[in-house]
């Protein structure tokens, strides 16, 4: 189980180092194994404000900016991402930084103009795999501020040995409950924004049911004793904010987009699974009009195609 120091301090502060956690945990839990400091490649990365930005003069798709990063002088920086705007905020690497895949920035000269260091996508930062566009960020800094003090990735991943008589453990909310109990701490648990006296209770859901266009159907509730689903509509799928790619980061899961990104943490939060299935293509039930996610077990024989492809 890997769990983000930072993640486990916000569910229940208790102000102790990740040394400390880790020895904590080990001495009166389960095992901590491992212990690793987070993107300590990121230590030259600065917040940088785009002071002015026009187009290159011998390009079409370049950019020429100034840049302020905190040094007291404006930086000429040449930025070829399309979404580069006077006034906004940006991960910037000055000359001389080695980023996270081991290319070194240096002061050049682009189409005749000179850079004096990269304005950073969040790829570029190993922070997704977003690389049409540098990364904007909506933060109350000073150009400047060192990259890891305004966003939450210099965390610390904890790797726990959870063993199978604690599956309790295997999230961040059911370690921050252990580590409340041995502390004395309490929990400061998320705020989800739902009024529960309106959640259907539980036991009037069928094994079979249909809810806005989509029947789910259970063959063996032995084996699967319940699966719920619900249809959420107007979704638009895209980028994740910068502090949802930071926090899956931090335990080692790569951020696709919003809303993979949202089953995913609520999966290493909570600990529980779920899925989000673009209903569109889902196919329709051959005796009903519905679309239909049947759950059962594989049948003898079967092949079947994972979401990768394999």
């Amino acid at each position: 189980m890997n769990v983000s120091v930072a993640w486990l301090e916000a569910l229940v502060p208790t102000g102790l180092t990740a040394a400390e956690l880790r020895d904590l945990i080990t001495s009166h839990t389960a095992t901590v194994e491992e212990m690793h400091a987070l993107r300590a490649d990121l230590a030259s990365i600065v917040i940088a404000r785009v002071v002015e930005a026009a187009p290159h003069p011998d390009s079409d798709h370049l950019h020429v900016t100034r840049v302020d990063a905190g040094t007291g002088e404006l930086l000429d920086v040449v930025c070829g991402a399309p979404n580069v705007t006077a006034g906004r905020l940006y991960p910037f690497a000055p000359s001389g930084t080695v980023m996270p895949g081991g290319m070194t920035i240096e002061k050049r000269k682009i189409r005749g103009k000179t850079s004096n260091g990269m304005l950073c996508s969040a790829r570029e930062l190993g922070l997704g795999q977003e690389h049409d566009g540098i990364m904007e960020l909506s933060l109350d800094v000073a150009p400047g501020t060192p990259f890891l003090a305004a966003m939450p990735v210099g965390d610390t991943r904890l790797v726990v040995d959870v063993l199978p008589n604690r599956p309790d453990l295997l999230s961040h909310l059911g370690v921050a409950r252990e580590v409340a109990a041995l502390t004395g701490r309490a929990l400061a648990l998320p705020d989800i924004g739902a009024d529960a006296s309106k959640v259907p209770d539980a036991k009037r859901f069928r094994r079979a049911g249909n809810a806005g266009g989509l029947v789910l159907h259970l063959e063996d509730a032995v084996l699967a004793t319940r699966y719920m689903g619900v249809v959420i509509r107007g979704v638009t799928v895209g980028r994740s904010p910068a502090w949802l790619v930071e926090r899956l980061a931090a335990v080692g899961s790569r951020s696709i987009n919003n809303v993979v990104d949202a089953t995913n943490y609520v999966l290493h939060e909570l600990g529980q699974p779920t899925h989000a299935f673009d209903l569109a293509r889902l196919d329709p039930d051959p005796k009903m009009p519905e679309k239909t996610v049947v759950v059962r077990s594989a049948r003898e024989g079967e092949t079947l195609v994972t979401l990768d492809g394999v």
